[in-house]
């Protein structure tokens, strides 16, 4: 299978929108608990008077027993966990149960009363070993919010990561990758595994009848070479036999452009189900070979430049060469030369014509599909179907370069096409 990379744009837009809303849920639920304890602050408030109201009374009822009153106090020291401290009316410290604990260290002060007479006062602080820095509570409520979103960035790249690989693998079927599949691994819970399992029957599916399609079509290609041929017999039989010479070079036409078509065709669906086979290959032999096949001299082929190594589609690029060349000699009055040579930085090849050159905003339209370039019946009788150029796009795209078309400053057209940058290992 097909491994693929991370799209960041998709993996980061799904998380930072998780994220977003994990963050605003806990801000929303840190308002509300906020606003709930602030609702029922005033209770806490209440509570916490009546404790001390009872407090103060527990003590003013013992004040005058000194043994009741410490016992009352070390009571109260242990189970709340603080040091107690009692003074008089004059301020005398009378007892306490740990170290010294006086304003301004007093957790609160409770004044003892009887009958609206003051007896004394209870000084309550934290016991020793337990005094907190005002700063600890902040801190603690800091970090808790910290853990939760940092908490909330896992969850959302947990949640997103599925997606990421669904969208991807998505892409990449649609740029013709047809063996994409996607594995969720870990991930696979719930309704993602649904989501993933429903992906990979679908591109199976579509794999398969690509597949057959492309048989289908390279079986149909391949019948119509048959009676193609036998077409041609019978044309060279009609002149053995004295037929009419006009009609039976309008017959040879006729199949030729029929065989130029299939020839395309099958060309186009290598391309279509990307059915490619790289290997090294030398651009000279390759310019070579398309001239000797077309019946040019090879004195027609010009090499101007020094590494002439490439890797590519051996059977393709010489559909591109013979279309460029036969565009040449169709439209352009005859092949000038076939060059070899270094365009940007990337190997071109180039094929010059004796034509009048390229009329005024054709060297854009020249590559389109079915574009002629004259009307109708002349193109039709040069042989022209308007696909032949828009072929060659097709293969320089699929290696890495593009197409180009200009006129040349002493006369004629250049028609060419550039391939992606040289690299002598198929790998």
């Amino acid at each position: 299978m097909r491994r693929f990379g991370f799209s960041s744009f998709v993996r980061a837009r799904l998380r930072r929108r998780l994220f977003a809303w994990f963050t605003i849920s806990m801000l929303a639920t840190g308002v509300v608990v906020g606003t709930g304890m602030y609702a029922t602050g005033g209770t806490w408030r209440q509570d916490a008077g009546r404790m001390r109201v009872f407090a103060a009374n527990r003590l003013a009822e013992v004040w005058d027993a000194p043994g009741e009153r410490s016992a009352l106090m070390h009571a109260v020291a242990t189970d709340l966990l603080t040091d107690v401290e009692l003074h008089d009316a004059s301020g005398t410290v009378l007892e306490r149960t740990g170290a010294p604990c006086e304003p301004p260290d007093a957790t609160f002060t409770l004044p003892v009363l009887r009958k609206g007479q003051r007896l004394g006062t209870a000084y309550a602080c934290a016991g020793a070993g337990r005094t907190r820095p005002p700063w600890r509570a902040p801190l603690g409520w800091a970090l808790a919010m910290a853990t939760l979103w940092m908490a909330s960035g896992w969850l959302a790249r947990r949640l997103a990561h599925p997606m990421d690989l669904l969208a991807l693998a998505a892409k990449e079927l649609g740029e013709g990758r047809l063996d994409t599949r996607v594995h969720l691994g870990r991930h696979a819970t719930g309704e993602m595994a649904v989501l993933a399992s429903a992906f990979n029957e679908m591109a199976a599916r579509i794999e398969r009848q690509m597949g057959e399609q492309r048989e289908l079509l390279a079986t149909v290609s391949h019948e119509l070479r048959t009676p193609l041929a036998h077409l041609r017999v019978l044309v060279e039989l009609m002149r053995d036999a004295g037929g009419p010479e006009r009609m039976a070079e309008q017959m040879e036409r006729e199949v030729v452009e029929l065989d130029s078509l299939v020839g395309e065709l099958l060309a186009s669906s290598r391309l279509d189900f990307g059915q490619l086979t790289r290997r090294a290959l030398d651009a000279t032999e390759l310019a070579s070979r398309a001239l000797e096949r077309t019946g040019l001299p090879p004195e027609t082929l010009a090499v101007e430049t020094t590494d002439t190594r490439l890797v590519g589609d051996a059977t393709l690029l010489g559909r591109a060469l013979a279309n460029l060349l036969d565009n040449a000699r169709g439209h352009g009055q005859g092949v000038e030369a076939l060059r070899l040579v270094e365009r940007d930085g990337r190997l071109a090849f180039c094929v010059e014509d004796r034509g009048p050159g390229l009329p005024p905003g054709e060297e854009a339209r020249l590559f389109e599909p079915f574009y002629r370039g004259r009307p109708g019946r002349e193109s039709r009788e040069a042989g022209s179907l308007g696909l032949g150029l828009a072929l060659v796009r097709r293969i320089a795209q699929a290696h890495g370069g593009d197409t180009f078309a200009e006129n040349r400053a002493e006369g004629g057209a250049r028609v060419g096409f550039t391939l992606g940058p040289s690299d002598p290992s198929p790998g």
